[in-house]
């Protein structure tokens, strides 16, 4: 982490990639403040980082699908942190991808928390880092994003529209000074995960911190977490569709 970021902000702070990776900046003496829908969680998450070394902790309560309330949420951010030097958004949900199928309102809800949600956020986080003219913004989207398949198109459409979001940002951004990341992991074992059979493929939600820590120190625009899921896209984006068509990805 560059010394001057000092100041995160974590957005979907309970998830367990986001715990991690504050466990790792509470480590580095980062100020931070942590935010998401429940209170109870975010207060129990901030005391294991105060043990660990973070000097302060703080937690704010933030629902995503109130989109009126980003503006406000951010100026607060804003106003505890002094400014905010690298912002993480680590919110989401993970379809039921038949349940989506069988109902558009479940459809456009979980693309309102995915995707909706996660833009306006975006919005107001870089006109706030425009004016500072520095920071980092760090997005937890999916190689689900790469390609549409027949298993989860839901929410790969989701985080392929934000990636897109965050391609025009970087490019918007990147004469402020400010860094924009995609952070693309592949199967990470989380509560959210917990029903799935896992394989070799699978990642802790520990070396996906670590990744993304390292992406921060080194200013990326795009990680593939672990690094051999860029490869393993390359080949699924790369198949043919007469091919891709038959599988059951």
């Amino acid at each position: 982490m560059p010394e001057r970021a000092r100041n995160v902000l974590i957005m979907g702070a309970t998830s367990a990639i986001a715990e991690a990776l504050a466990r790792r900046l509470a480590a580095r003496g980062a100020v931070m403040l942590l935010a998401g829908r429940d209170a109870s969680r975010l207060e129990a998450v901030a005391a294991d980082l105060r043990v660990r070394g973070a000097p302060t902790v703080r937690t704010a309560v933030l629902d995503v699908a109130q989109l009126d309330d980003h503006a406000r949420f951010v100026d607060e951010a804003v106003r505890t942190l002094g400014s905010i030097d690298v912002a993480v958004v680590a919110h989401g949900t993970l379809p039921d991808q038949k349940a989506c199928e069988a109902s558009p309102a479940q459809t456009v809800a979980e693309m309102n928390t995915n995707f909706v949600g996660t833009v306006s956020l975006l919005t107001v986080l870089a006109n706030v880092m425009q004016s500072q003219r520095a920071g980092t913004i760090a997005v937890i989207t999916s190689v689900a994003g790469d390609r549409g398949r027949q298993s989860n198109y839901v929410y790969g459409a989701a985080k392929a529209g934000v990636s897109l979001f965050l391609q025009g940002l970087r490019h918007r951004l990147r004469a402020a000074g400010v860094q924009v990341i995609d952070v693309k992991p592949g199967f990470v074992d989380t509560p959210m995960t917990r029903a799935f059979p896992k394989g070799p493929l699978w990642a802790t939600p520990a070396k996906v911190a670590q990744d993304i820590e390292r992406a921060i120190d080194r200013g990326s625009d795009e990680i593939y977490t672990p690094w051999f899921w860029r490869w393993i896209m390359l080949i699924v984006r790369a198949l043919p569709n007469a091919f891709f068509h038959r599988t059951s990805l």
